[in-house]
């Protein structure tokens, strides 16, 4: 049985009426709650602990290894019951979150001594307070600081041009997001994203056309009720949660989008229970205002890891420079989604060449930026009332860094982009960064319950009870002086017991002057003793209340404050999150600046054309491990698919070379200039002239996919289908060794036909590395396809590999040379080079380089194969000539009789 089988089974046993009754009344409390929140395990608090039990106890004791006991016995069975302390569940949550599960936090709603008072077996009220899941994470310790944490939904509404779309939400940082979508790109889109869960109406779980997307993801996918999903209800569930009457100052969105939207803010309410985070107003996002790039590709270009999953070695290590959370967040989130838009690019370019051109400015405004604490996080960890007061210290701290760097840029000539950041800087009022400063104390506390968190001179309430709490010694003692100066019993003392409390004691010689006159009103007598007297006054029992209560009173006193910290803070949560954002933007291109300056990048020209010029290009992640090992420097090498006068499409390069030339460092370092291209980053090059890549594929490097029964060869042909199914002029494609996961012949005539398509066809640009030389013989056929190979030389039977691309054609693979180097035995070396000389020979008898000369051409061979398409042109030309208007019924007549005569001869 499955997990959701089993917890449906467990729910069912713990709310039988048997379990019920003979349950004890906390068990009975445990089981109803345990009911209303399945498929979650459930944090019990009792006291000082989270306490879990049943199967969640059994699998929360497994997965944190932690000792399973028992607590009584249910139904003639032993209860199994296993927790963790309060003060350290958080370190418990992240590993259970790790691990898939998800969590519903139930805390005790009322002081167990309210609880005493209906009855000895009353039991202390409690409730679930949220639902813990990856994609609703706040807790600092559960978010790492460099990457988002999105909860995505997706909504299926039938009937419109797009029937898909996707709503994106980080409640850390209140990014909300939304964007049409269609099968074909949906998980490229997923992908693009990275959320760390997606939530998706139950019907849709089993659907033919998304299943498989689902299968992909595995666990991240969460079914959810359907009516959560519900479009004719989605626009008041959205107005209601930000408070409007319409949405029309918001934008024009799509009936899926604002399903996907209303999804996506159901889910929240449904795990926040009663607090709202401070979400930004939904930013729709257009699939044509980014490159396509698909799930595929992305693992193969290790853009933001490795495919050992590792970030060290990914393309996002190499270029990040940046010092804050928000400008690495903001980092990943360009480089995950390359732009199309000219406009856009150029302004981010223009604010990395503005650090540029001021090194002194650029550090000044680093080291401002180093010290800017993570502000959207500690704002929404404010509005959800889970903040402490090192997040009052955080928005104090980070509006003091936008106050100076506003201050650094100001009067300054600045491009676009940074003129817009300048101006989200300056829109904090000053009046909050005063209010923190002038309340919070230098040393905090990391929970507001701790208190000591308002420094001395904020609240005069409070210091007068800190007085009395911290010098309580200091204060009896200057009473007793003053008591003693006024009755002039010199021997007068205030001391307590656990009894009276504090009094007033004096020797029984000694009562007369409290025991007279006016003092007899004021010392009230509490005791007679053989040899003392002891007294009190209204001013010492009002001050030993005071001493009682004052920790209670310093706390609620700095409650009070820290709730109306929170509360300004929160009412300007929009500037705040667009001040963090400006910082973030700074962040992002100084780093880049850095980058550039660092590693010798050069500005690209990115425009609208179909060019693709790299002088001198390098790989960013191959370049910087060289470096760091110190050893020789990384070989640069051209790349022009732009296409020449006169050509439709881009221009092929095939290219050949022995293994370990360097032919998928070549390949895939001109995929990733066009990425850092396109997000605005300067690139690894002499220069580079880029026309917008819409689409970017590639198919470099060998897997397989066992877990949906798919072959490395399966998996490559998938993926190539996808390429060629999806490709247009606009796209880049890298292809490297298509066909080698099958026989010799069969990959040969895969990687043949592959070829062709791409250029007739796809009429793309795109490197193609192969090792059938055969195909090289292409080129004299095809008009946009050269040959390109990764130069070496010999030397006494040794192959020496020059990294360098040079014009020509590769006629070797030099692969018994490589298998040598490897360490395979002398004799295996040398019985391959007999059998492979042997092989030479027959194909020199019967070279398959002749096929050029006996196959058609693709498009030839098109048209042989589907002559009804080349007929029905002719057809469709003539009816395009009729003037139908002007047409005679009898004239009409005739036209259809001769068009089907043209049909006929097909």
């Amino acid at each position: 049985m499955n997990a959701a089988g089993q917890d449906v089974l467990n729910t069912a046993m713990l709310t039988s009426e048997e379990s019920r009754a003979t349950a004890t009344p906390m068990m009975e409390q445990y089981i109803e709650i345990k009911a209303n929140n399945p498929g979650s395990l459930l944090f019990y608090r009792m006291g000082d602990f989270y306490e879990l039990f049943f199967e969640d106890a059994v699998d929360a004791s497994r997965a944190l290894g932690i000792t399973l006991t028992k607590r009584g016995q249910h139904l003639g069975h032993d209860i199994p019951m296993c927790g963790v302390p309060v003060h350290a569940s958080d370190d418990y949550l992240q590993r259970l979150i790790a691990l898939g599960f998800r969590v519903a936090v139930c805390e005790q709603q009322e002081d167990p001594a309210e609880a005493k008072k209906r009855g000895s077996k009353s039991v202390v009220k409690r409730g679930v307070v949220r639902l813990v899941t990856p994609g609703t994470l706040t807790e600092e310790k559960l978010l790492s600081p460099s990457e988002t944490n999105y909860l995505m939904a997706l909504a299926r509404v039938r009937g419109g041009a797009e029937e898909l779309a996707l709503a994106w939400i980080d409640i850390s940082t209140g990014v909300f997001r939304l964007a049409e979508t269609n099968a074909t790109r949906l998980l490229a889109d997923i992908f693009r994203i990275d959320p760390r869960e997606v939530i998706v109406a139950d019907n849709l779980m089993q659907d033919p056309e998304l299943k498989p997307a689902f299968d992909v993801l595995g666990r991240v996918v969460v079914p959810q009720p359907a009516i959560l999903f519900d479009s004719a209800s989605a626009e008041g569930r959205i107005t209601r949660y930000f408070a409007v009457q319409t949405l029309d100052g918001f934008g024009s969105f799509s009936r899926p989008e604002l399903a996907a939207a209303a999804a996506a803010i159901a889910y929240v309410e449904k795990t926040q229970i009663s607090e709202r985070p401070p979400l930004g107003l939904p930013e729709r996002q257009s699939s044509s205002s980014t490159m396509f790039i698909d799930a595929a590709t992305r693992g193969n270009l290790e853009l933001v890891k490795t495919l050992s999953g590792q970030r060290e070695g990914s393309l996002l290590n190499a270029i990040d420079r940046t010092v804050t959370g928000g400008g690495a967040r903001l980092m990943a989130e360009r480089l995950m989604s390359p732009l199309t838009e000219v406009d856009v690019i150029a302004d981010r370019q223009d604010s990395v060449a503005y650090f540029l051109t001021d090194n002194f400015l650029t550090e000044r405004l680093r080291e401002l930026l180093k010290r800017a604490p993570d502000m959207p996080r500690a704002l929404s960890r404010l509005a959800l009332d889970r903040g402490g007061p090192r997040d009052l210290a955080a928005i104090r701290q980070g509006l003091v860094t936008a106050a100076d760097a506003a201050g650094l840029l100001r009067g300054a000539i600045l491009p676009t982009e940074l003129a817009t950041a300048l101006s989200d800087l300056e829109m904090p009022p000053p009046s909050l960064e005063y209010l923190l400063s002038s309340m919070l104390a230098d040393e905090l506390p990391l929970l507001k319950r701790d208190g000591g968190f308002l420094k001395e001179g904020a609240d005069e309430a409070l210091d007068e009870v800190r007085a009395l709490r911290d010098q309580s010694r200091r204060v009896i003692a200057g009473l007793q002086l003053q008591y003693s100066e006024e009755t002039g019993v010199k021997s007068l003392k205030i001391k307590h017991n656990n009894v009276l409390g504090y009094f007033i004691e004096v020797t029984a010689n000694n009562a007369g002057p409290l025991t007279e006159g006016d003092a007899k009103a004021r010392f009230i007598h509490r005791q007679s003793m053989a040899n003392a007297m002891r007294f009190t006054t209204t001013e010492l029992a009002d001050l030993e209340s005071r001493i009682a209560n004052a920790a209670g009173q310093a706390l609620e006193i700095e409650l009070a404050a820290f709730e109306r910290m929170r509360l300004a803070v929160v009412s300007e949560a929009e500037a705040i999150k667009k001040a963090a954002r400006a910082l973030a933007v700074m962040d992002v291109a100084a780093g880049l600046a850095v980058l550039a300056e660092e590693q010798g990048y050069c500005r690209p020209l990115v425009d609208d054309s179909r060019m693709f010029a790299i002088v001198a290009g390098r790989h960013p992640v191959v370049e910087q491990a060289l470096r760091k090992q110190a050893a020789s420097p990384f070989i640069a090498n051209n790349c022009d698919l732009s296409p020449k006068s006169g050509q439709k499409g881009g221009a092929i390069w095939m290219l050949t070379g022995p293994n370990m030339g360097g032919k998928s460092t070549f390949l895939r370092q001109n995929a990733l200039i066009a990425i850092l291209a396109q997000m605005g980053s300067f690139v690894p090059a002499g220069s580079a002239h880029i026309g917008i890549v819409d689409r970017l594929f590639s198919r470099v490097g060998a897997s397989d996919d066992l877990a949906r029964g798919r072959s490395t060869f399966m998996v490559e042909m998938v993926e190539t289908a996808a390429i060629l199914n999806q490709a247009g002029e606009k796209s880049l494609v890298i292809l490297d060794e298509i066909g080698r996961g099958t026989a010799t012949f069969d990959g040969l005539s895969i990687a043949w036909a592959t070829v062709e398509h791409l250029h007739e066809v796809n009429r793309c640009r795109s490197l193609f590395a192969t090792h059938f030389h055969e195909l090289t013989a292409l080129s004299e056929k095809l008009d946009r396809l050269s040959n390109v190979t990764m130069m070496v030389k010999e030397w006494q039977g040794d192959v020496i590999f020059l990294h360098e691309v040079g014009p020509g054609a590769a006629d070797r693979s030099y692969g018994i040379q490589v298998a040598r180097l490897a360490g395979l035995p002398a004799a295996v070396v040398e019985r391959a080079r007999n059998v492979l000389n042997q092989l030479e020979e027959t194909d020199r008898k019967n070279p398959a380089s002749q096929l050029i000369d006996d196959l058609p051409l693709f498009q030839a061979t098109m048209r042989r194969e589907t002559p009804q398409t080349a007929k029905a042109s002719a057809v469709e030309d003539a009816l395009r000539k009729l003037d139908l208007d002007e047409l005679t019924p009898r004239q009409a007549m005739d036209a259809l009789y001769e068009l089907k005569k043209q049909l006929g001869k097909a």
